[in-house]
């Protein structure tokens, strides 16, 4: 019997990736790439939001799939993934999708997805940030619903392993995966608060997390001062590490080095497996850069909407009347 389900298993999933395919707008809208990339390549050089459209697309996967609905801003009736616990004033990023879907309407109407857009944009991210690129597999269709409380499914930062080992495999996205997804915490910025439990009474026992490497954990303090209250202001952020523009393995240099700044990072040492991977990586630049775009194709697959399901939006930001 087991034989016979896992043949159903691989079938099913070969019929989900087969509706995702490369170059899938080549006739229907042959310049769409090139004008995603040219908007993503100018938010970059204003305002370096690369990291912002990586998390993005990262952040929508994990809530009902890949389907452009983190996208979807708030109403007076509905409160959208955006302000959700995991996103609420973190997400950046918007301008760039919008700029690229006004282009792409005025190029041709209706055809090209948000939630492509987004898968898109996410790898062009990478690739301007230095790091390697990848076909994408698109044909994704937009999503109609999103909910704030949804978010609950987003890997928190202060996750410990096994909590994230279980919320990626409920998206069918192996250890292996986790691990070099992950990596993408070398660029880009965070804010305080995210970490600060790290820092600050982090338990009876200890002021500030023992993991944490004390000359780092000293400098993390004075970009993330606490205020007379107590609280560290929610609106500080720091470098994710010493080169937060460039896409390179120094995220796992800096995981050894007890300097990974999320317990969700940091938690990566805690198991053999994992641990033998960060110091593969460590090592390898293009084993992990290899590794990456395999798990970020693969992540771009969960629960996708394809064929007449859900609809291509107008407005990434807004569903269809």
């Amino acid at each position: 019997m087991f034989p016979i389900l896992l043949a159903l298993v691989l079938i099913f999933c070969s019929q989900i990736e087969a509706q995702l395919q490369v170059n899938f707008y080549r006739n229907t809208c042959p310049n769409a790439e090139l004008i995603i990339r040219q908007e993503v390549q100018r938010s970059y050089f204003r305002d370096r939001v690369a990291p912002g459209l990586i998390r993005m697309h990262f952040h929508d996967c994990f809530v009902r799939g890949c389907d452009g609905s983190v996208l979807i801003k708030s109403t007076p009736r509905n409160s959208a993934e955006e302000d959700g616990p995991s996103n609420a004033g973190s997400l950046r990023g918007f301008e760039a999708i919008e700029s690229a879907k006004a282009r792409l309407e005025q190029e041709c109407r209706g055809v090209v997805s948000c939630a492509d857009i987004l898968a898109y944009a996410a790898r062009d991210s990478i690739v301007v940030s230095g790091g390697l690129g990848w076909d994408v597999p698109a044909g994704r269709r937009d999503g109609r619903i999103s909910l704030a409380a949804e978010t609950i499914d987003i890997p928190a930062p202060f996750n410990n392993l096994d909590q994230n080992l279980r919320a990626f495999a409920k998206k069918d996205l192996s250890s292996d995966n986790m691990v070099a997804l992950l990596g993408a915490h070398t660029i880009g910025c965070s804010h305080c608060t995210q970490f600060s439990n790290r820092l600050y009474n982090f338990s009876p026992a200890n002021g500030q997390d023992p993991t944490l490497d004390p000359l780092y954990a000293m400098q993390l303090k004075q970009q993330c001062p606490r205020g007379p209250n107590g609280n560290v202001d929610p609106n500080a952020v720091v470098f994710m590490n010493f080169s937060p523009t460039i896409c390179e393995k120094s995220y796992y240099v800096n995981v050894l080095r007890n300097r990974g700044l999320f317990t969700s990072d940091q938690t990566l040492t805690t198991s053999p497996e994992a641990l033998s991977e960060v110091k593969d990586y460590a090592r390898n630049n293009t084993q992990w850069q290899t590794d990456f775009a395999d798990a970020m194709i693969k992540m771009s697959q969960v629960e996708v909407l394809t064929g007449i399901a859900g609809e291509i939006r107008l407005n990434c930001r807004a569903i269809k009347p």
